[in-house]
């Protein structure tokens, strides 16, 4: 455990002060607090919007039950933030991994690491968390930077909105570990750094740009086309309808957008950026004329539970791979 320890710490102060990390952090800082910024004016402009409504209700006496706004949520604020994540976390996170393996098979230091008292796990096991470690406190920062802003606007989440902010943390995590873990198996099995990085980066743009497009045909191949009218074409304003074939024709549709979406939801579950959207337009859902959500957190979570599930499992696959690969690797 020791050794474990050690590994991980010093990967962790080698990372957190690295050019390369420090730079994208940067830019991801950089790029969050503007959207944050730009999310926090148009809050400000709900929230005096919501005040002269207030006002104008409490004024013209009508009854408060009915008639009283609701209060605009801070959420939408951190929605504008987790744009950016997909792009830039992933990038710093394949930035972290791919070179964890591969940096000390070139340098040499692989085989007096390993002849010191350390099991070979301790290298892999502490390698992987100190990298989880600098991606955590990456997100971490941004947070705490996000907080700070509220407080110099003088907005106080409540205790929902909290909730869901810091869940959207871990999510954002979870996420990250998931590119982190691919970048770490292509250092495991790669035969130098160079190769390392065009194989994260190959496999960063199969998920993130050509799985979802190859979805979106499979789906299309599977499901059909939509329920037509009569000679196979949508129905449209200008055709008229008895009650009866309307009645079929809705139900036809609702069943299949069903089915679609049932289909669409599994395959995204093999595609990260597929699933962490999905948990973010629940965590953070965009806001609604009121400027509030829908649904409790809760029932939320009950929605996007096979989407966090597939983060689990994700990053779990790729670093067993590399886990395996590591220990039977054949260092002389």
């Amino acid at each position: 455990m020791n050794g474990l320890l050690n590994v991980a710490r010093e990967e962790f102060f080698d990372h957190i002060t690295s050019k390369k990390f420090l730079i994208i952090l940067g830019l991801f800082l950089i790029i969050s607090m503007m959207a944050m910024s730009e999310g926090i004016e148009k809050y400000n402009d709900r929230l005096e919007n919501y005040n002269e409504r207030l006002t104008h209700v409490k004024e013209s006496g009508m009854p408060s039950a009915r008639f009283m706004p609701e209060k605009p949520s801070i959420l939408p604020v951190f929605r504008a933030m987790s744009f950016q994540l997909p792009l830039l976390g992933a990038i710093l996170a394949l930035s972290l991994g791919f070179d964890l393996i591969t940096r000390e098979r070139e340098s040499g230091s692989l085989k007096s690491l390993l002849a010191h008292p350390i099991f070979r796990d301790g290298i892999i096991n502490g390698k992987a968390l100190g990298g989880i470690a600098a991606l955590a406190l990456a997100i971490f920062i941004a947070l705490l930077i996000s907080f700070a802003m509220l407080l110099i606007f003088s907005i106080v989440p409540t205790a929902d909105e909290l909730g869901r902010i810091l869940l959207f943390g871990a999510i954002a995590v979870l996420f990250l570990l998931s590119f982190f873990s691919i970048a770490l198996m292509t250092s495991t099995v790669s035969e130098n750094s160079g190769k390392s990085f065009l194989y994260a980066f190959l496999i960063f743009l199969i998920l993130s740009i050509f799985m979802p497009v190859f979805g979106g045909m499979v789906t299309d191949r599977v499901i059909g086309e939509p329920p037509g009218f009569n000679s196979g074409h949508l129905a449209s304003e200008s055709v008229q309808l008895g009650a009866e074939e309307r009645r079929d024709y809705e139900q036809a549709r609702s069943a299949y957008w069903e089915k679609r979406h049932a289909v669409d939801d599994v395959i995204n579950l093999v595609t990260p950026v597929n699933s962490y959207n999905k948990i973010i337009s629940e965590v953070l859902p965009y806001a609604s004329s009121s400027g509030t959500t829908s649904l409790s957190l809760k029932e939320g979570l009950g929605k996007i539970w096979a989407n966090i599930l597939a983060l689990l499992i994700f990053p779990t696959v790729f670093f067993a791979i590399a886990y395996v690969k590591f220990m039977r690797e054949d260092v002389r």
